[in-house]
């Protein structure tokens, strides 16, 4: 057995777990030099939520995040979280869409892409592992990993074939919601390594606090690589923490190789970084504790947060254990789709609606109405008759591909915000959350003009003075 790899997550989905995805690219940087000599296989710092986050709430470009990082940190490979024909917006995109933002990502600086979809449906991550190929880059297809009648082991093998028959280098399993125990994690591990025959790469957290032995039990079983995150940002919703794993696999046969006086040297510094996210309230303390409801009702640790707040906003707070209740029937109605964006938020919505209004579907959200007509792919399972019927009556549901549906987008793009471009990323910065790149742009352009940019109000819009 080889050393084992590390990927770190603090640069991304450390701080999308547990405190909002609100580092800045500011505080990213003084580490970047820390970060790259400490050995670790890859770094995952794009993707998710950064790109959303970036323009929302950072007033930051994310393409010039990445062009950044990627020249502080020379040495080490970068990775990005791609959702297949969603890439990291909420609805599917046309295939030249996809096309141009491998290509543009790859250019600007990351290595690896780990393309997922949230109901593993091979169809919906063809484009982005071919345009990956085409464009040099490294092929991670993930497998969400979830737990029902239909979601076993055979199950997984056999989708991984599938996968690496459509070009992956690396199969990896995105155990999204930590529900992936440590025994299932070994045999799961076992047979793709036995079956595939290609790097198994494993993505876990920590929320129902299993993470670690997880994470050990799939290293025992021959995975290659796992993700952890740097203690500060670590554990939790988040990650199992980087300085546990590497002192435990220290002097056996799968030492990483790292060093824990490296790591204590970003230790030191990340805490900084947590203390301010703490002290601006986008870190709370309740994300440490271990969570039994993500092992009871599959429900991942953001997707409970979602829960909660939503029955606030109804005043209903007493009854988020009748809705914790309704999300597992919810999810077999809809024919057992893994827990993950946009699936959770669509699943969890409906639960809400259901034990609110009083009757099971009685209101229906237009995403679930989507999910019932295949807009999101071909569902695990064939959802329940009597739920069809109700939401969606005799409506024609979508058999191919949903992307296949729609037509060439750049062209269209490119001409509703000519008068913003200077790169071309913008046009995909504008393709995937339009909303909030023309206040970007705005802001960015007025800045160049030496206009004083706090005419621009906290809602991100542009006020006249």
């Amino acid at each position: 057995m080889a050393k084992v790899k590390i990927m770190e997550t603090i640069l991304r989905d450390a701080h999308q777990s547990q405190a909002a995805t609100r580092m800045t690219l500011e505080e990213m940087l003084p580490a970047a030099p820390m970060l790259d000599k400490v050995g670790y296989y890859a770094l995952e710092m794009w993707g998710g939520a950064t790109f959303d986050s970036c323009l929302r709430y950072l007033n930051e470009d994310p393409w010039e995040r990445l062009r950044v990082l990627r020249k502080a940190i020379p040495n080490t490979k970068l990775q990005m979280l791609f959702r297949g024909q969603n890439i990291l917006g909420y609805k599917h995109y046309a295939d030249d869409v996809v096309d141009e933002f491998c290509r543009l990502s790859l250019k600007n600086g990351i290595d690896i892409i780990r393309i997922f979809d949230a109901l593993n449906d091979p169809r919906n991550v063809k484009q982005a592992i071919d345009s990956t190929k085409k464009y040099g880059g490294m092929v991670e297809v993930a497998i969400s990993y979830t737990t029902s009648k239909v979601h076993t082991i055979d199950y997984f093998v056999d989708l991984s074939m599938q996968l690496k028959n459509m070009g992956a280098d690396i199969i990896c399993i995105k155990d999204m919601a930590n529900l992936l125990l440590p025994y299932d994690a070994y045999e799961l591990v076992s047979r793709l390594k036995d079956k595939i025959k290609l790097p198994i790469h494993l993505h876990t957290h920590n929320t129902a606090g299993t993470g670690d032995m997880t994470n050990l039990k799939a290293i025992e079983a021959g995975c290659d690589i796992v993700d952890t995150a740097l203690s500060p940002l670590g554990n939790g919703t988040s990650q199992p923490a980087t300085e546990s794993l590497v002192a435990t696999l220290k002097g056996t046969q799968y030492d990483t190789g790292i060093k824990l006086e490296d790591l204590n040297e970003l230790t030191k510094y990340f805490n900084k970084v947590a203390e301010r996210l703490s002290k601006d309230g986008f870190l709370s303390p309740k994300v440490l504790k271990v969570d039994v409801n993500a092992l009871i009702y599959q429900v991942p640790g953001g997707m409970l947060s979602n829960l909660i707040s939503q029955l606030k906003q109804q005043g209903a707070e007493d009854r988020l254990l009748e809705v914790l209740e309704e999300v597992p029937r919810v999810r077999a109605d809809l024919g057992y789709p893994p827990l993950v964006t946009p699936s959770s938020q669509i699943v969890g919505t409906q639960s809400v609606l259901n034990v609110i209004s009083g009757e099971r579907y009685k209101m229906a959200t237009k995403e679930t109405k989507g999910m019932l007509l295949g807009e999101y792919g071909k569902l695990p399972v064939e959802p329940n008759k009597d739920v069809i019927k109700k939401v969606i009556g005799d409506a024609e549901r979508i058999t191919c591909r949903p992307a296949d549906r729609l037509k060439p987008e750049l062209d269209m793009y490119r001409k509703e915000i000519d008068k913003y471009i200077e790169q071309e990323e913008d046009v995909l910065t504008y393709a995937l959350f339009p909303q909030l790149a023309i206040p970007f742009f705005q802001r960015r352009q007025a800045k160049q003009k030496g206009i004083d940019t706090t005419i621009f109000s906290k809602d991100n819009m542009v006020h006249p003075i």
